[in-house]
């Protein structure tokens, strides 16, 4: 499976209306593979959500990615997450915030690692001082496949990918505004004929 360069995490609560709407808006604007968060959900309703994204995604052959162990095809893990079992998903991410969690999804097999916060981030908070486009460097060269995560925006993708990140993965700026996708992509388009 070829990963997009652009990734988009799903948060509920800062959507001015319902998820799946958002979700759809940004598919239209070019987005094609999603990580369906909103773990606190009853199980029942976050499998019914998961379907009703499926269902936006394949039209344009988009990936649904299910964050947690239980997510089917395509899971993207927490840093502590044990990695899950036989049959192996299709494609495994992972959350990281330092190299040893990076290093440790890489050897473990992960497809792909979301790094964060690279930037001052209300929707990450917790998890120590930005790390900037030369910790991201750092945390870049253990694995292939890093996403740029936290306070990321269209403006910032020169940098993330000069860094080394593979693409950036987006949630405040495009629930808050789906239509951003155009500008992500259009940043990172700029980007991929400069670096591998």
């Amino acid at each position: 499976m070829t990963l997009p360069r652009l990734l988009v995490l799903t948060d509920r609560t800062q959507c001015a209306g319902p998820l799946p709407r958002a979700v759809e808006a940004a598919v239209e604007a070019g987005a094609r593979a999603v990580v369906l968060r909103e773990k606190d959900l009853p199980g029942n309703a976050r499998a019914a959500l998961a379907a009703e994204l499926a269902g936006i995604l394949a039209p344009v052959r988009g990936t649904l990615i299910v964050a947690g162990r239980a997510g089917g095809g395509a899971v993207h893990l927490a840093a502590r997450d044990a990695f899950p079992g036989r049959p192996r998903p299709a494609l495994v991410g992972r959350s990281c915030h330092d190299l040893a969690e990076v290093a440790a999804a890489a050897a473990e097999g992960c497809d792909y690692v979301t790094v964060s916060p690279v930037y001052p981030s209300a929707s990450k908070p917790g998890y120590g001082p930005p790390l900037g486009p030369a910790g991201l460097a750092t945390l870049a060269r253990a694995t292939p496949a890093v996403y740029a995560l936290g306070g990321v925006g269209p403006e910032h993708v020169a940098d993330c990918r000069a860094a080394g990140a593979y693409g950036v993965a987006v949630m405040g700026g495009v629930m808050r505004d789906p239509h951003s996708v155009a500008e992500y992509l259009s940043a990172l388009h700029n980007t991929v004929e400069d670096q591998p």
